[in-house]
């Protein structure tokens, strides 16, 4: 074929299954574990609707080892024998025809379809969608005195619908199926997840009972079983949270039903709205259902609360002057730290984002709810004020944690950043000439005279150096305050240019890292081969680690390794970097007719020759450089808390136990 030709003949079209196997994310939002997720909310969907219209208080859910998974619901029965005004089978609409189903004429009053008013499945997508993408699927439906049975494999009806008499006076549906691999990229959707989905569920459908069952690994014939029903629903919900969590009071509210459009050329729909939220300094909650259906977007019913709590909290902060002078207004990122809030509505007619109903655009939701929070925020502030005044000081007090930090974080962004080259701004840097930061090379060296020495050795092309004056502080044990007062720090950090990570619950806002502005591509520490090298070694690497430890994750930190010893010959020096190094060097020149040498401990780093620092230290082809991995976060971390931190019993038994391992490097008087 040729691939250039581009005709009318290159158009084709998706038929039957193809439809959904060849293109599941469509329908279902992924085709990996998150839409075969979906795929069961869709088939839950039509069963919560049954439930919540009256028909059957109980819905089962099974998860089977091999993956699979069934739904059994107590409701009318899915209607699936032959439908005279379509003039086919009803198994045949609803389990392979898309967007399909009883849910289209709910504003017609004369319509047996409106039973469906507030309906969570609307589409007429999930079910047939579902069945087109599994491996098979059974179904089992009760209705009209008959028990209904239909088979399908892989999108594909098998054996045609099969038609029982049954004694069983309990209508319903029961629909099996596996999910295919040949549609979905993973299928092992988790028990953690469906207790989650039907706990959503449970919430938001009062008194309907969701029954879950998992089929155990060890002994296949049972189950492990588990059950939620909420007989009061959000309201509920909210109160299994401890009390002493909260600063008010919890308010239930119901707007009623609400009739509107969402354009003058619109038709109208009806919308009922519940509510039940508190205020708390300890915990925060917001959740958004809509149908039923949990809203992890939000859109119209978020827009709603941010646009309520934000315009009644600030009215009455006004009224009550508690803003001070010149002080900027709340923002719902106040009011959001300390809300605990639950929203279920209903509506006739719903605009969703897309198939997989995490947001709602209905612009009369949004109007209807929002005037719905406003009246009754602030019927409860006029009813509860030394409620109000708690809740009114709580969001004062968390607007201005935020501007304290954000003025912080600007801070000390301002102070770890910024040019280097104004007026030598940080005391002896030396910086390289290459701009390249694939190439650029910091070298972090112990005082002045190792910065000299390293100046004279190093490739000004693409080396630069900072040495650390004294000894570092120590980051392990000092606060925040303490650590962004030390100048060696920040130099340090301004240097690298890439900010710092300050991950605390207090200050998440404190941090302002950004790994594209770091200036080097490697960060080389540089000490001495001694008991003091290896403490300002250790001090430099817990400073990285605790203000910046992505750039050990990312493998962007260095060790330079000196040398332990210098043998020199007649015909050459080499350079012992361990013990079992110098004695294989010594053998091998015993080996060559027993020649002289002289063996003397390495000089300090600013005691070298310019050659000698070169090509030991600073030359890419015969340096040591070790790199610093995260495999050695946990084992150093362990190591500083006991050298550096606060266990003080820690530390002696430390000493206690490998004391005797580091008496050759005693100073002996």
């Amino acid at each position: 074929m040729d691939k250039n030709k581009y005709g009318n003949d290159s158009i084709s079209s998706l038929k039957g299954a193809d439809r959904v196997r060849k293109r599941p994310s469509v329908i279902f939002g992924s085709d990996g574990i998150e839409g075969c997720q979906h795929a069961i909310f869709e088939i839950l969907s039509n069963s919560i609707d049954e439930a919540r219209e009256g028909f059957g208080e109980k819905i089962i859910i099974t998860r089977y080892l091999d993956n699979s998974i069934s739904i059994e619901d107590f409701g009318r029965g899915i209607p699936v024998d032959f439908n005279e005004r379509e003039n086919r089978y009803n198994w045949e609409l609803v389990f392979c025809e898309l967007y399909a189903g009883g849910k289209y004429s709910n504003n017609d009053k004369n319509s047996s379809e409106s039973n469906y008013q507030y309906s969570l499945g609307l589409n007429g997508l999930g079910l047939c969608a579902t069945q087109y993408a599994s491996k098979y699927m059974n179904v089992e439906i009760y209705r009209d005195n008959k028990k209904y049975l239909l088979n399908f494999e892989k999108g594909e009806n098998i054996g045609g619908l099969i038609k029982e008499e049954t004694k069983r006076k309990k209508t319903g549906s029961k629909i099996h199926w596996l999910p295919d691999t040949d549609v979905f990229t993973e299928i092992d959707v988790s028990f953690g997840y469906i207790c989650e989905m039907a706990k959503r569920q449970a919430i938001v459908n009062d008194n309907i009972l969701f029954v879950l069952r998992n089929q155990i690994q060890k002994d296949p014939d049972k189950f492990e079983e588990v059950e939620y029903i909420y007989k009061n629903g959000i309201s509920d919900y909210l109160r299994e949270i401890p009390e002493d969590n909260y600063l008010s009071s919890i308010l239930d509210i119901n707007s009623g039903e609400k009739i509107g459009k969402d354009r003058h050329d619109k038709p109208e729909y009806k919308v009922k709205i519940r509510a039940s939220f508190g205020f708390s300094n300890k915990i925060k909650l917001i959740e958004f259902y809509h149908n039923s259906s949990y809203l992890e977007h939000g859109g119209a019913p978020e827009k709603a609360v941010r646009t309520a709590f934000v315009s009644q909290v600030d009215n009455y902060l006004k009224q009550n002057n508690k803003y001070i002078k010149n002080e900027s207004k709340i923002t719902f990122q106040d009011i959001e730290d300390c809300l605990v809030f639950v929203s279920s509505s209903f509506s006739t007619q719903t605009s969703y984002e897309n198939q997989t109903k995490k947001a709602i655009t209905n612009k009369f939701i949004y109007e209807a709810m929002t005037e719905f929070l406003k009246h009754n925020l602030e019927v409860y502030f006029l009813e509860n004020p030394d409620q109000a005044e708690k809740i009114a000081d709580q969001v004062l007090v968390n607007k201005r944690s935020r501007e304290n930090a954000e003025k912080t974080r600007l801070n000390l962004k301002k102070k770890l950043s910024g040019s280097l080259d104004i007026n030598n701004r940080v005391q002896k840097f030396v910086d390289c000439r290459s701009k390249d930061i694939n190439k650029r090379e910091i070298y972090i060296v112990e005082g002045d005279s190792a910065l000299g020495a390293c100046k004279l050795s190093r490739d000004a092309e693409f080396q630069a150096i900072i040495p650390v004056r004294g000894k570092i502080l120590n980051c392990l044990k000092s606060d925040y305050t303490k650590i962004f007062k030390n100048d060696i720090i920040t130099d340090i950090i301004k240097v690298l240019g890439c900010g710092v990570e300050v991950n605390i619950k207090s200050n998440k806002d404190l941090s302002s890292f950004n790994l594209e502005s770091l200036r080097w591509n490697k960060i080389v520490i540089c000490t001495d081969a001694d008991v003091d090298g290896f403490q300002i070694r250790t001090l430099i690497l817990t400073m990285l680690y605790r203000l910046t430890p992505t750039l050990i994750n990312k493998g962007l930190v260095y060790i330079a390794e000196s040398p332990l010893y210098e043998i020199t010959t007649k015909e050459k020096t080499y350079f012992a970097y361990s013990d079992t190094e110098k004695n294989k060097i010594i053998s091998e020149i015993n080996n060559i007719n027993n020649n002289k040498y002289i063996i003397q401990r390495s000089k300090g780093l600013g005691e070298n020759d310019p050659d000698m620092m070169w090509m030991t230290t600073m030359n890419p082809k015969t340096r040591r450089l070790i790199k610093v991995t995260p495999t050695h976060i946990e084992e150093t971390t362990k190591i500083f808390d006991i050298l550096l931190g606060d266990n003080l019993q820690g530390r002696k038994d430390f000493i206690t136990q490998n004391g005797h391992l580091y008496l050759d490097n005693l100073d002996v008087v």
